[in-house]
């Protein structure tokens, strides 16, 4: 089975760095409904970034008008899935490298059942190329 690659659109909010934050804003998605396809948070300076990828973004915007937060995006990202073998990420990002296409940032991991995924984000000017030759959808 071939690995499935497609575009998918992400927003962030900047939080406080502090406990609970994440924990806060998965709640409020979760009360509304959201259905997530990925996210991520990490520290950024003094404060965090929490990455949303959404099943539905006019509903993701709709709960995040709804708590208040200050959203940017949406941006560009891809997801990538597929029946996990060995070196299957390093692959993907070798393929990028020989094409000189700068990987900005990537999460990856087992998903369980013999699969995995991978949330991966290229500059915007790169987001064409990166579709192109990945095939994604």
């Amino acid at each position: 089975m071939a690995d499935e690659i497609r575009r998918v659109e992400y927003f962030y909010v900047q939080v406080a760095d502090k406990p609970g934050e994440g924990a806060r804003a998965l709640a409020a998605l979760r009360d509304a409904g959201v259905n997530l396809i990925a996210f991520s948070g990490f520290p950024e300076g003094r404060r965090a970034q929490l990455d949303f990828v959404p099943e539905d973004a006019a509903a993701f915007r709709q709960a995040a008008k709804k708590a208040g937060w200050k959203v940017t995006g949406p941006k560009k990202a891809f997801m990538i899935s597929g029946e996990d073998r060995v070196g299957v990420v390093a692959d993907v990002l070798g393929k990028l490298a020989d094409a000189k296409i700068n990987v900005v940032a990537v999460d990856a991991l087992c998903a369980g059942q013999g699969r995995y995924g991978a949330i991966l984000w290229v500059e915007p000017g790169a987001v064409a190329k990166t579709a192109k030759l990945l095939g994604a959808k």
